[in-house]
C-alpha cells in the first residue's frame, strides 16, 4: 500500500480543491434567486445563431479542416519518433538511422508549420467577412427600429453593439471554433496512439480528465458572469462619454468639470473592478488546469521510475524509458489542447457575452413595420387626413385625443399651441415615426399603414429646428450621397438663398463640415437643410420650428425661401412665432392634444378666441422690445 501513497496524496489535493470550488459554485447558484432579471442565453443558442453567419463560408471552413488534418499528424506522430530515437540510442545505435528519423521529424514539422500558416490566413480573411456581416446586420436592424425604441436605448450602447461587440465575436470564428475542432481531433488521435503504445498508462492519464471537465463546467459560470460585468461597464462608460462629450460646452459654461470628472471616475473604477474580477476568475482557472498537467507528469515519472528500478509492471505492461519519453510528450500533447482552451476561455466567454448583447438588439421587434400588402407610391398629390386619431407615447397618457382635420394638396397648414399640445407629434405620425393607437391617417385617401414606410417617407421633406449635418462637405450634406449634378445643387442652393454664403467660402460646395456642422451658424445650417430638402423634390414639406433661434437677417432669407417652397407641394408648419404663419391657408390651434380652433389668420383673429389672445401677447411683446 505504501507504494501508492504518493498517488493518494496527489488525488487528495485535487479532491480538496474540487470540493472547495463545488461549495463556492453552489453558493453562487443559490444567489441567482436574488437576480431573477439577469439574462442568461444558453451557449448552445448563441453558438447556433453565430454558426448561421459562418454557413455561407462553409467551403473555406472545409478547406481549413483538411489543412488542419496535416498539421495534426505532427502532434500524433512526433512523440512516437522521439520515443523511437530514445530506443535506438538505448539499443543498437546507428548514425544513419538517427539521421533518417531526424529528417522525417523535420519534414513533418515543416508541413505542420506551412499548414498552420495557411489555416491562419484563410480563417482571418473569412473571419473579417463574417465580422462585417454581423456589424451590418446590427446596424441595419437598428435603422429599422421605431423612434420610440431608439429613444429608450442610449446612443453609447448602440455604438458598443455595432463596434466593440462584433470585434469580440470575430475571435470565435478566426481562432476558437477551428481550434476546438483541431483539439478534439488531436485528443482522439493522441489517445489512440497512447492506447496502442501502453494502455495501462493511458488509463492512468484518463483519471485526470473528469477533473478537467469539472473545472471547466464550474468556471464557465463565473467567467460568463465576469465578462457580462465587463461588457455592462464598458457600455456604461461609452454611453456616458457619448452624452457628455457632446454636451461638453454646457459642462464648461456651468463650471461642472469637477463633478463630471467624479462621475466619469466612478464609471472608470467600475470598469476597472469588473476587469479585475475577470482576471481573478481566470487567474484561478488556468493554474487549476496546469496543476492537473503537472500532477499527470509527476505520476508518470513516479510509475516510470518504479518500473525501471524495480522491474515493476502496471496492469501487466512493462514501462520502459522510451515509453516514458513518448508518454511525456503525449501528455503534453493531450493537455496542451485543454490548456489552450483554458487560455482561450477568456475570449470564448467574452464572445458569448458580446453575442448575447448583440442578439438582445437583433431580437428587438420593430414596432413600426410594413404590412404584408403594403404598396409603393410613385407619387402623391399631398392630401392628408386625420380621422379621430388618438395617440400616446405611454399607455393611457394621451398626447392626441380624437384629432380630425384635412389638408388639401398644395395647401400650407400651420400648427400652433403651447409646448406639449401635440404639434410635433402630429408631424411625426404623418411620417409613421410612431403608430397611432386609434383612428386613421390617410394620404391621398390611402391609409398610411397600407403604404411601405420607405415609400411614404421618400415623399416627405423634413426641416427641423435642430438641424443635423454629417461630417463631410457641404455637397455631401445636400445630396446625402445620391447622384445630383452641380447644376441641380446650385439651383437648389439658389432657390433657398443658401448660395449667398456658400459663394463666400474658400472651397464652396467642397467646404468641410465638422461634426454636427459646428463650423456653421444656426441660420446657415438651416439654409443647408432647406437645400437638402428641395433637391430631393418632396411632395410634402414639414417644418418644425425651422425659423427659431436664428438672426433677423437669416430669418428674412428663410421667409423668402418658404414663400418659394409653397409652390412645390403641401407644406406643414409648426411655429411659435405667429407672425411667420400669417399667410398659411389653414391654422390649427392645439391645446392638450385637442383642436380648439382652426381657420385662416384673419378668421381666427375675428373670433377673438385663444389664437387672438396668443397673437396679441406676441404683438405686444414685440412692440415693447
Amino acid at each position: 500500500m505504501a507504494e501508492y501513497l504518493p498517488l493518494l496524496i496527489v488525488g487528495s489535493i485535487i479532491g480538496v480543491f474540487s470540493l472547495i470550488f463545488l461549495v463556492v459554485y453552489l453558493i453562487d447558484l443559490r444567489r441567482k434567486e436574488d437576480r431573477p432579471n439577469e439574462r442568461n442565453m444558453p451557449d448552445s443558442v448563441i453558438i447556433r445563431r453565430l454558426l448561421g453567419y459562418a454557413k455561407p463560408y462553409k467551403r473555406e471552413f472545409i478547406l481549413v479542416f483538411f489543412v488542419m488534418l496535416f498539421s495534426i499528424v505532427y502532434d500524433v506522430v512526433s512523440p512516437l519518433l522521439v520515443g523511437n530515437i530514445q530506443k535506438l540510442v538505448r539499443e543498437d545505435f546507428q548514425l544513419s538511422d538517427l539521421w533518417i528519423r531526424v529528417a522525417l521529424y523535420a519534414s513533418i514539422l515543416i508541413v505542420s508549420l506551412v499548414c498552420t500558416y495557411l489555416q491562419a490566413m484563410i480563417l482571418q480573411k473569412t473571419g473579417q467577412k463574417i465580422l462585417s456581416a454581423i456589424r451590418e446586420d446590427v446596424y441595419t436592424h437598428i435603422t429599422s427600429l421605431s423612434h420610440a425604441q431608439l429613444n429608450d436605448i442610449p446612443v453609447g450602447k448602440l455604438v458598443t453593439r455595432v463596434s466593440n461587440d462584433p470585434n469580440a465575436i470575430s475571435y470565435m470564428f478566426t481562432n476558437i471554433l477551428v481550434t476546438l475542432a483541431k483539439n478534439i481531433m488531436v485528443i482522439f488521435g493522441v489517445l489512440g496512439a497512447m492506447l496502442l503504445l501502453n494502455y495501462a498508462l493511458t488509463l492512468r492519464v484518463l483519471c485526470f480528465v473528469p477533473f478537467v471537465v469539472f473545472f471547466t463546467i464550474l468556471f464557465r459560470r463565473f467567467s460568463r458572469k465576469a465578462h457580462r460585468g465587463v461588457s455592462d461597464a464598458t457600455t456604461d462608460i461609452n454611453t456616458y462619454l457619448s452624452e457628455n462629450l457632446s454636451g461638453m460646452k454646457i459642462t464648461q459654461v456651468f463650471c461642472q468639470e469637477d463633478r463630471k470628472m467624479e462621475e466619469f471616475t466612478a464609471r472608470s473604477r467600475k470598469l476597472q473592478k469588473a476587469k479585475q474580477a475577470r482576471m481573478y476568475v481566470f487567474g484561478i482557472f488556468r493554474p487549476m488546469v496546469y496543476m492537473l498537467f503537472i500532477a499527470s507528469n509527476l505520476t508518470l515519472f513516479y510509475l516510470g521510475a518504479r518500473g525501471y528500478i524495480e522491474d515493476w509492471t502496471l496492469l501487466g505492461q512493462t514501462i520502459t524509458s522510451d515509453v516514458v519519453v513518448s508518454f511525456y510528450m503525449y501528455i503534453s500533447k493531450f493537455f496542451n489542447p485543454i490548456q489552450t482552451l483554458a487560455e482561450q476561455f477568456d475570449m470564448l466567454q467574452r464572445s458569448f457575452a458580446s453575442a448575447e448583447k448583440i442578439f438582445t438588439i437583433l431580437d428587438m421587434v420593430p414596432e413600426v413595420v410594413d404590412e404584408e400588402d403594403a404598396m409603393d407610391l410613385e407619387r402623391i398629390e399631398g392630401k392628408i387626413e386625420f380621422k379621430n386619431v388618438w395617440f400616446a407615447y405611454k399607455e393611457d397618457q394621451w398626447v392626441l385625443k380624437d384629432v380630425s382635420f384635412t389638408v388639401e394638396p398644395k395647401q400650407t397648414v400651420a400648427f400652433v399651441g403651447s409646448t406639449g399640445s401635440g404639434k410635433t407629434t402630429i408631424l411625426a405620425l404623418i411620417c409613421r415615426n410612431y403608430d397611432i393607437q386609434k383612428g386613421q391617417i390617410l394620404i391621398d385617401g390611402i391609409d398610411i399603414k397600407k403604404i411601405k414606410i420607405s415609400s411614404l417617407r421618400r415623399h416627405f421633406g423634413q426641416m427641423l429646428q435642430d438641424v443635423f449635418l454629417f461630417s463631410g462637405t457641404i455637397r455631401s450634406n445636400i445630396v446625402l450621397r445620391q447622384d445630383f449634378t452641380d447644376d441641380a445643387i446650385q439651383e437648389a442652393t439658389h432657390y433657398v438663398n443658401a448660395d449667398s454664403f456658400i459663394r463666400k467660402l474658400e472651397k464652396g460646395l467642397e467646404e468641410p463640415v465638422r461634426e454636427r456642422g459646428n463650423n456653421f451658424s444656426a441660420g446657415q445650417r438651416q439654409l443647408l437643410s432647406f437645400a437638402r430638402t428641395i433637391i430631393h423634390r418632396p411632395s410634402v414639406m414639414i417644418l418644425d420650428e425651422a425659423t427659431a433661434n436664428i438672426d433677423t437677417e437669416t430669418e428674412l432669407l428663410i421667409q423668402d425661401s418658404l414663400e418659394k417652397m409653397k409652390n412645390i407641394g403641401t407644406m406643414l408648419i409648426v411655429a411659435h412665432r405667429l407672425s411667420t404663419i400669417q399667410h398659411a391657408d389653414n391654422i390649427i390651434l392645439l391645446s392638450h392634444g385637442q383642436i380648439l380652433e382652426q381657420g385662416t389668420h384673419q378668421e381666427l383673429l375675428k373670433r377673438k378666441g385663444r389664437y387672438h389672445h396668443l397673437y396679441t401677447l406676441q404683438f405686444n411683446k414685440q412692440q415693447l422690445s
